[in-house]
């Protein structure tokens, strides 16, 4: 027994022999060299191209999120390639595997936050009822803290700068300054808002659903790991990761055999 609709249909593209079809425009005149990539990506996911205003924030937002440096994704993808260097895609995937809910992706869990305090009648309670949850329960705050920038995110401020002089800064990015505020009263200091809890408020201020957000940054880390490719296939580091790794955790095997018969 089949559960499926009995006719199933896609509102995303069809084709034809003259032509391509990408949500009623044509692909040949309408869209290959009339809108950019970020226009194009949000108009094939969303269904319309984004103002002039929200692709200047939405560029940001992928800028920012394209290079961390030598992080697990990036450190992933190049230890992949050296393994494999017939299948680009195989190291691009590996890296994009480590997109999730400690890094890269937390902007999904910080926009869940935002709409929240959104859909509440009283957005300064909602705000504090949700820093005092995480507070009490000890768990992380997505979009919240960072290890090196402090006091502040230095991105934040800038994508901050650009959604307000793009005049897109608007409710999102007003219940996310909210929740800072009941932070930093709740944890008794100031704790930055980083560039994941900044982009999900932008992007969420363009209509960017909280559901899909990951997905923008899925889409510029893979760009930056083929950077990172490039330059392991120009001046590998696989050795070089590799021999570090081996130093920073050594084999105590023997020592805990040692213990354990000590216990016995």
């Amino acid at each position: 027994m089949s559960f499926l609709p009995e006719h199933q249909t896609t509102s995303i593209s069809t084709h034809n022999n003259e032509d391509i079809f990408v949500r009623d425009k044509s692909l040949c005149k309408d869209l290959i060299g009339q809108l950019s990539f970020t226009e194009m990506l949000f108009f094939q996911i969303l269904g319309r191209v984004p103002s002039k205003p929200e692709c200047r924030v939405v560029d940001a937002c992928l800028v920012t999120l394209m290079e961390h440096g030598l992080t697990p994704s990036a450190l992933a993808s190049r230890l992949v390639y050296s393994s494999a260097t017939e299948a680009m895609q195989g190291a691009v995937a590996a890296g994009l595997l480590s997109v999730g809910s400690l890094f890269v992706g937390t902007m999904e869990g910080a926009a869940a936050l935002i709409e929240q305090i959104l859909k509440s009648d009283d957005m300064g309670a909602m705000a504090l009822s949700i820093a005092q949850s995480h507070w009490q329960n000890q768990t992380l705050l997505p979009g919240f803290g960072h290890h090196m920038h402090k006091p502040d995110d230095p991105r934040t401020i800038q994508l901050f700068a650009v959604a307000e002089a793009a005049g897109v800064a608007g409710a999102h990015v007003r219940a996310l300054k909210a929740l800072s505020v009941a932070v930093d009263k709740t944890y008794g200091k100031h704790i930055t808002i980083n560039a994941t809890g900044a982009i999900a408020a932008a992007l969420g201020d363009c209509g960017v659903p909280a559901e899909i957000m990951r997905g923008f940054a899925l889409i510029t880390r893979a760009a930056g790991l083929v950077g990172h490719i490039h330059e392991e296939q120009q001046k590998p580091a696989m050795r070089a990761i590799w021999e570090a790794a081996d130093r920073a955790v050594p084999y105590d095997g023997m020592a805990n055999s040692k213990a354990s018969d000590e216990v016995d």
